[in-house]
């Protein structure tokens, strides 16, 4: 047996889900991730997560055997700017096999990107998402004939208010854009089902109206308007059920014309803003013409060769205790979930992704939200992408090789970047381009935000008036992305482009105080709503200006390069200070004991915390300022000794930073409990809510940068092996590092027994530590 079937073994065993046989497959170690369960499920508790990037479907079961599944979409942003279902599907099969039957397994196969049913014998029911169109197919096989009936579920039957007061106002209306002025409710407009063909059914959703002038007009930027059409007016998304041998009982269902022992049964979805619903409805006989003429064998096997190389890109497979294979697994299925939803046009919401679920009444029964019921609509903080939690979601697919899906995040930027730049001459009368820390996916804040009737131009929301400390992080990734791919194209029409904005904004933004940048008034983060000179902007101003700076100078101008020094020479020096009585980051400056340990301090001057933040750690990450093989290593460690907040799971970064410190006791509880922090549903992985909704996919994130920031760190041109990794944790991995590196190695049994880099120049440039 070779070195790399052995350690497949170890993790096999581990895991006790496979066997040694089995293990001779490279393919198993990844099937040991996959999620086998051996009952019928009972509702929308029990669903599985599948998708192609830009489409994915909540696939359960019920005790009567049906098969159910909601359809998720990337671009299904309604009226009032939430994103929603497309609908539900419940699959009916008479009789059904499924319903006591012996052997009942249900798996989540990751190689084959598909979801399979089947029972001892040999009834199978097979659940795909085709990895390079918009459709879906269920494929039906089963030892005697049945018939097969297919249903459209849907919610928003008929236009409904939202209720003052009630928690769906913390969904949907903690946003209340219809209130603020017009003093009018949020209504959730119907979707529309068309009469039904012989062989088809077809719904959808239009946006017959838009809440996009209401703020633009509300944030005096009205005069824009003709230069940004709305992206949500006659936005229009939908989807037609289709099948061999299946015609149209009603509007809404699809039935079998005889009893069969194959059936297949296909979605098809599409979204398009057209100016009526007769030509979405046009647009999508077309494509549902072009999809047919593709031969479902081809479209499969592609799909097939899609998740091959998606799983070959990179990887990591812990083993050596049971946590370290649910690390392993937590690791693999995040991953899934980004390849599900991660190549959409708008970037993958935090707050559940597009595999939110939620409960509804029995049919007939009015959806109730003033009861608490809420539909697979809802989920918490609404429709706005927040970047403290959506950059951890994008960060480890750097190290991880998912370039695709981390274009989405990119594009969106740098697409909402001339709005920017206008919003900054208009509100703030010079150059530049920020972002708000919370925006639609278009590049403005909501009303609630920016405050109803405010005459501007800060927004009044007190813990991110002045937080816009996201631009530099976004900068420092598209850099780290730089590095990578050394892609020129990129650099180009994306880094640059936002980054010159960005930095152009810091400096004239800010007065200067005796030759020095002054950032009067500002905040550290959400924490320290008051501040002047916060470490985060400082930090990240002193990571990516000489990284500017070191870009082939044929990829900037020399105005920027001039502006670029300038900044380097007038801005402040980090803030430094020492710990209060008890040992910690204080409350306020005047807390801070004369006898105490020197640390980094939030920010010059700051206020008492108003969240769990410890900005001062910025300076660690995602700034990378101080860390492993750096100076001051010693000043950072006290640092984190000192902070004043535990903040780990959800958006809490003390895993990361642990890890940049290179403590591997730490970051390693960190790391099992970010990918421990199981939600209250069957597939554990859509993870608790901590601060957002379920899936929180934020968490999910920073389980995966402390996982490989334990295996490698960055320092210039050198690569760190084993910075924070436990000497008693085994390892395979393959991760991608600055200028197209990829490193594959297996460190089993306390020694390295396998390190292979490409391209082989770069292997002098691997320094190999000692694991703890």
């Amino acid at each position: 047996m070779n070195l790399k079937s052995s350690l497949f073994v170890a993790l096999a065993f581990c895991a006790g889900l496979i066997t040694k046989a089995a293990a001779d497959d490279p393919a198993a170690r990844l099937d040991a991730c996959n999620v086998v369960w051996d009952s019928l499920g009972k509702n929308h508790k029990d669903s599985m997560p599948i998708g192609n990037g830009d489409m994915g479907l909540n696939v359960w079961t019920e005790q009567n055997g049906d098969l159910v599944f909601l359809i998720g979409k990337d671009d299904a942003w309604t009226e009032n700017a939430q994103l929603v279902k497309l609908g539900r599907i419940r699959v009916k099969l008479s009789p059904n096999p499924f319903v006591n039957a012996k052997g009942f397994r249900q798996e989540l196969n990751l190689r084959k990107g598909e979801i399979q049913i089947s029972d001892a014998a040999g009834d199978k029911m097979t659940v795909w998402v085709d990895a390079n169109r918009p459709a879906a197919h269920v494929e039906v096989q089963t030892k005697t004939p049945t018939v097969m009936q297919a249903a459209v579920e849907l919610w928003r039957s008929q236009p409904r208010e939202t209720l003052e007061n009630s928690r769906e106002l913390f969904g949907v209306g903690v946003f209340r854009e219809w209130n603020g002025i017009t003093g009018g409710k949020n209504t959730v407009d119907p979707d529309t089902i068309f009469p039904a063909q012989t062989n088809e059914i077809t719904w959808c959703h239009r946006n017959g109206r838009s809440l996009y002038p209401l703020v633009f007009e509300n944030q005096h930027l009205a005069s824009l308007l003709p230069k940004y059409p709305d992206p949500l007016l006659h936005r229009t998304f939908g989807a037609c059920l289709q099948g061999p041998g299946l015609v149209s009982l009603d509007n809404q269902t699809l039935k079998s014309r005889q009893p069969s022992t194959n059936h297949r049964l296909d979605l098809i979805v599409l979204t398009q803003q057209t100016g009526t619903l007769e030509q979405w409805q046009q647009a999508l006989d077309k494509l549902a013409t072009a999809m047919e003429a593709v031969k479902l064998e081809k479209a499969r096997q592609e799909t097939l060769a899609w998740w091959k190389q998606f799983w070959q890109r990179s990887w990591i497979e812990v083993s050596g205790s049971p946590d370290a294979q649910k690390v392993t697994q937590g690791y693999a299925l995040q991953r899934w979930m980004n390849a599900c939803a991660g190549r959409g046009p708008v970037p993958i919401k935090y707050n559940g992704s597009i595999f939110t679920v939620g409960q509804e009444p029995p049919p007939g029964k009015p959806y109730d939200p003033a009861k608490g019921e809420q539909n697979a609509d809802y989920r918490n903080w609404g429709g706005n992408l927040w970047f403290q939690n959506t950059r951890l979601v994008y960060w480890p697919m750097i190290a991880a090789g998912d370039f695709d899906l981390l274009a989405p995040f990119y594009k969106m930027y740098r697409d909402d970047l001339p709005l920017a730049e206008d919003r900054t001459k208009l509100i703030y009368h010079h150059d530049g381009a920020a972002f708000p820390e919370t925006m639609f996916f278009w590049g403005l804040p909501n009303n609630n935000d920016y405050g109803w009737g405010n005459p501007g131009p800060d927004m009044e929301n007190h813990w991110i008036r002045w937080h816009i400390n996201n631009g530099l992080e976004l900068t420092m990734m598209m850099l780290d992305t730089y590095a990578v791919t050394q892609d020129a194209a990129f650099a180009r029409k994306t880094l640059v482009p936002l980054a010159g904005e960005i930095t152009t904004w810091f400096d004239e933004h800010w007065k200067h105080v005796d030759g020095r940048l002054h950032f009067e008034p500002s905040a550290a983060l959400e924490t320290r709503q008051w501040a002047v000179n916060p470490t985060p902007d400082i930090a990240g101003l002193k990571s990516v200006l000489p990284r500017l700076l070191a870009l082939p100078e044929n990829l900037t101008t020399s105005a920027q390069r001039d502006l670029w020094k300038q900044m380097l020479v007038e801005l402040p020096p980090l803030p430094l200070g020492r710990t209060d009585a008890s040992g910690k980051c204080p409350q306020k400056p005047a807390d801070a004991a004369t006898n105490g340990v020197e640390i980094i301090w939030p920010a010059e001057k700051f206020s008492p915390p108003g969240n769990v933040e410890n900005a001062e750690l910025y300076a660690v990450h995602p700034y990378r300022l101080f860390g492993v093989g750096l100076p001051g290593l010693g000043l950072a460690r006290a640092t984190y000794d000192a902070k004043l907040f535990k903040s780990s799971t959800c958006w809490g970064q003390d895993g990361i930073q642990a890890a940049c410190l290179g403590w591997a006791d730490k970051a390693r509880a960190e790391v099992i409990a970010n990918f421990t922090a199981y939600g209250g549903e069957r597939f554990k992985w859509f993870w608790k809510e901590g601060h957002d909704w379920e899936p929180d996919m934020d968490n999910g994130g920073a389980g995966q940068i402390i996982l490989q920031s334990m295996l490698l760190q960055i320092r210039g041109d050198k690569v760190l092996l084993f910075p924070a990794w436990p000497k008693d944790w085994d390892v395979n991995f393959k991760l991608h590092a600055p200028e197209n590196t990829v490193i594959e190695c297996v460190y089993r049994a306390g020694k390295l027994e396998k390190l292979d880099v490409t391209p082989k120049s770069r292997a002098q440039d691997i320094i190999t530590l000692t694991p703890q």
